[in-house]
């Protein structure tokens, strides 16, 4: 019994890959596009002109004044709500482990309420601030920005430790 040799179609089918691929190596030498660097590629390997940005200017003076009374109200407001939490620190004390709606809760309640209320200035001036800042960046107007933002970044400071302050009075009654 002798065995078929599979060489001869072996042989065959290589043979015929061989010259496919040569075909497509010809094909290619002849009409597709090169990939090396075309001249136009180049002409965009220029530096960018620059851009004179000038900086901003001094604070306008009509709004110096407005600056100076932000200024003004969040100082007075932070020493009435330093005066207001030496008040309000004890009453909270004493309502601390007491019912809730207990007169001791409900008098710290009001107490914490007044803090509050002592810090509307504040909070007022930080309020307009913002809206100052924002409008003059819309309108491209930056002139005194760096004044304005830093003062906007002091009052910020002030209403957050604030904030700590009241959360923290808060904390302490039942409820909360």
């Amino acid at each position: 019994m002798r065995i078929p040799s599979l060489a001869p179609p072996l042989a065959l089918a290589a043979l015929v890959a061989a010259l496919s691929l040569s075909g497509c190596a010809a094909a290619q030498d002849g009409g597709a596009p090169s990939l090396a660097p075309r001249p136009v590629e180049g002409r965009f390997d220029v530096a960018p002109p620059a851009v004179v940005v000038e900086p901003p200017g001094p604070l306008p003076t009509d709004l110096a004044g407005r600056l100076a009374r932000w200024d003004a109200d969040a100082t007075k407001a932070q020493q009435d709500f330093a005066a207001e939490r030496n008040l309000t620190a004890p009453l909270v004390s004493a309502a601390t482990g007491s019912a809730m709606s207990s007169e001791r809760w409900v008098v710290a309640q009001q107490a914490i309420s007044r803090l509050i209320a002592a810090r509307a200035p504040l909070t007022g001036a930080l309020a307009d601030i913002d809206r100052l800042y924002i409008d003059r960046s819309v309108e491209e107007q930056i002139d005194g920005l760096p004044d304005i933002y830093a003062l906007r970044d002091r009052l910020a400071g002030m209403v957050s430790a604030q904030d700590a302050v009241i959360g923290a009075l808060q904390a302490e009654l039942p409820g909360q």
